[in-house]
């Protein structure tokens, strides 16, 4: 199998027809690469909303319709669907729980002494990142950029345009989709459908560092 192909041909959609809807199908094998992304210690800190219709992706487009976020407004009212990647703002106690009764359910734990080895494990990386390096937020933030490279990954290989936005106000979005209530904050968003002929990217050739800037085999 050469997977090549799908990194050499995919990019960062511009613009969006917005006539074209993603079938439900690939919706939902985009769901599933979104829950079953990895994430250390198989922690899953994140929550993902997936807007839609237009009036749920105005709503996500307020948070980039002024400065110098408003170029990506139309890419977000004109994508198919637009996904809001979402970080926890702890890892409580309530969600370890939950966690670990899930890989229970889910097999995972066939004893008690496997059990209790994950939960010691688990917990103590979560202590070391909240008390010892101190960087709880940006660690839960890094898992979940690893679900959005697996789904751009994803989407290329099952021909769906996308394009990764960090350009927005997270203050602004949080505040409309009232995440602190539900304890996340938002941290980057994923626009998803078929490109437009404003997608000026796609006519241009691909450029990369070659490969002996970046990658040293030992």
């Amino acid at each position: 199998m050469d997977i090549s192909h799908i990194a050499l041909s995919r990019h960062t959609c511009k613009g969006y027809d917005p006539d074209r809807q993603i079938p439900a199908e690939l919706i939902e094998q985009l769901k599933i690469l979104l829950r079953f992304s990895p994430s250390s210690v198989n922690s899953q800190p994140w929550h993902f909303i997936i807007a839609s219709s237009p009036e749920a992706k105005a709503r996500v487009a307020r948070a980039a319709s002024e400065g110098a976020y408003i170029s990506n407004g139309p890419k977000i009212l004109n994508a198919s669907h637009v996904i809001v990647f979402c970080a926890r703002t702890t890892l409580d106690d309530a969600h370890v729980a939950r966690l670990l009764e899930q890989e229970v359910v889910d097999g995972r734990l066939p004893t008690e002494e496997a059990r209790a080895a994950q939960s010691k494990g688990r917990n103590y990386y979560i202590h070391h990142h909240r008390f010892d390096r101190k960087d709880m937020q940006c660690w839960m933030e890094k898992q979940v950029y690893l679900a959005l490279g697996t789904l751009l990954f994803g989407a290329a290989a099952l021909e769906i345009d996308a394009t990764p936005i960090e350009g927005f106000d997270p203050v602004r979005l949080d505040l409309e989709l009232d995440l602190h209530a539900r304890g996340m904050t938002s941290v980057v968003l994923a626009a998803l459908g078929y490109r437009g002929d404003d997608d000026f990217n796609v006519r241009l050739p691909k450029s990369r560092l070659p490969e002996d800037a970046v990658i040293t085999e030992i």
